[in-house]
């Protein structure tokens, strides 16, 4: 099965449970045949669309979706999304279903693109994080890059990112470093290592060390700058990533320290949804 579909049944499971949509079975016979659009009510960045034809096949195979619009698009108060035809049971049974996804990816992508448009003078990248919604992390970083932005990783199991709790328990930063070198090697696994480092002292331990990205916390723009002097100053190819507390108004001063990365968590974490619904006809 794939994510497609896995997230389609567990979405319909959740809503309709084994007995469907008690209140259309009340109301409506099994031939009763309706039209309907999918429509956006403000301005964003479409995102969630390869999940419309799976939600209303999986209700009825019945239901005819054509949709007009692509992930990515930049859509206006009124664009048509979709249209739908055939069985009205089928299209109301999938309706809150469909509006969910494409209203809460929509918004990610929504809130990407304005982040990403902050820091689009600079060559800085914008980044999402592990902070998403569970179930949902495929869609929800498909979502931040139909806005803009880039994936950090996927997960736990494809890149080292050694976090402050992680410095803390293995005795500090070097420490930190050596062990998952040695793993690395040990386990013949190619995975980039970052680092996070919390202070311009840090960051010269973790530097000298030579992790492949060191990701700067919560430092001040003027540590930031420091650090990225240092860098450029050795002719290092190590990545530096900007984190913690960044917002839409404090984005483009980070950018222009000189980072390559900032990763913003608020992207998937509290992006508010784009109001999509959906009119019978």
């Amino acid at each position: 099965m794939s994510v497609i579909e896995k997230a389609v049944q567990s979405a319909l499971e959740e809503d309709l449970s084994t007995v469907g949509d008690i209140t259309s079975i009340a109301l409506f016979a099994t031939g009763d045949v309706a039209s309907a659009v999918i429509r956006s009510k403000a301005q964003g960045v479409l995102s969630g669309c390869s999940l419309i034809a799976p939600v209303f096949r999986r209700c009825d195979p019945a239901v005819t979706v054509e949709v007009e619009a692509a992930d990515g698009d930049r859509i206006d108060c009124g664009t048509v999304l979709a249209r739908l035809s055939g069985p009205v049971r089928g299209i109301l049974a999938g309706e809150r279903s469909c509006l969910n996804f494409l209203q809460r990816l929509s918004g990610i992508a929504t809130m990407t693109a304005r982040y990403a448009a902050a820091i689009a003078h600079t060559q800085c990248r914008l980044l999402d994080t592990r902070k998403t919604t569970p179930g949902l992390r495929f869609f929800e970083k498909a979502a931040v890059r139909d806005g803009g932005g880039r994936n950090h990783r996927y997960g736990l199991f494809d890149m080292m990112l050694i976090k402050d709790t992680h410095v803390k328990r293995s005795g500090g930063v070097a420490n930190a470093l050596h062990r998952a070198f040695a793993w690395r090697d040990a386990a013949d696994m190619p995975c980039a290592v970052e680092i996070e480092v919390q202070s311009v002292t840090e960051f010269s331990d973790a530097f000298a060390l030579g992790p492949d990205r060191i990701m700067l916390d919560n430092m001040s723009i003027d540590d930031m700058r420091t650090c990225v002097e240092r860098r450029n100053a050795a002719g290092s190819r190590c990545e530096l990533e900007a984190s913690g507390n960044v917002t839409i108004d404090t984005i483009a001063d980070v950018a222009q320290t000189g980072v390559d990365y900032i990763s913003v968590g608020a992207l998937t974490h509290s992006a508010p949804s784009l109001d999509i619904h959906l009119v019978i006809q």
